[in-house]
């Protein structure tokens, strides 16, 4: 790790990362107290991913930053160029803080983790993940949250300077009843 851990962009305190993960090292950014796991693949040629302060990864998590261009007519995808691709094929992936995300995961291109978030194992994220959601399956729903608003108010006043916290306009917004289908009233 000793070898490894200065080709990453940036990273904090107390980073811990399996060196036979397969890694975009200038890509990655990485906050304090984080552990990758087992053989993560975390790739992003032209964004970026940026992973926030104690989170935790189970093995074998797959981020990909990037896609490929599929709508040229008359080439094969295989023959597009990285030169070719477009703005929206590579975008940032973003996992803020306190989040745990289960073995085999995949965190597909342009998604958020909010902050206390749980991603099951398995779980394919192609949408952004609400703070304190526990999401699961193919493709990833959120099936509820770790606790309801007051808890989690109380719980970022525990740990979290005034401004650094999340209000309760915001978790409401994100928090709406789940049905039995893991939809929320407004989807």
């Amino acid at each position: 790790m000793l070898l490894y851990r200065p080709l990453f962009a940036a990273h904090g305190r107390n980073f811990r990362f399996d060196p036979a993960g397969d890694y975009s090292y200038g890509t990655i950014y990485v906050g304090h107290d984080v552990h990758l796991g087992l053989r993560p693949f975390l790739n992003a040629t032209r964004s970026t991913i940026r992973i926030g302060n104690k989170v935790i990864f189970g093995p074998e998590v797959t981020i990909r930053g990037g896609n490929h261009r599929t709508d040229l007519v008359g080439r094969f995808m295989f023959d597009v160029t990285e030169a070719e691709k477009l703005p929206e094929n590579d975008r940032d992936v973003v996992i803020e803080d306190d989040v745990w995300i289960g073995t085999r995961a995949i965190i597909l291109h342009g998604v958020t983790i909010g902050r206390g978030a749980i991603v099951g194992a398995g779980a394919v994220v192609a949408k952004n993940v609400p703070p304190y959601a526990i999401v699961g399956g193919v493709p990833a729903k959120v099936f509820k949250y770790r606790w309801d608003v007051e808890t989690i108010l109380r719980h970022e006043a525990t740990l979290y300077p005034q401004q650094q916290r999340l209000s309760r306009n915001v978790l409401e917004q994100w928090q709406q009843p789940i049905n039995s289908h893991g939809k929320t009233a407004a989807s």
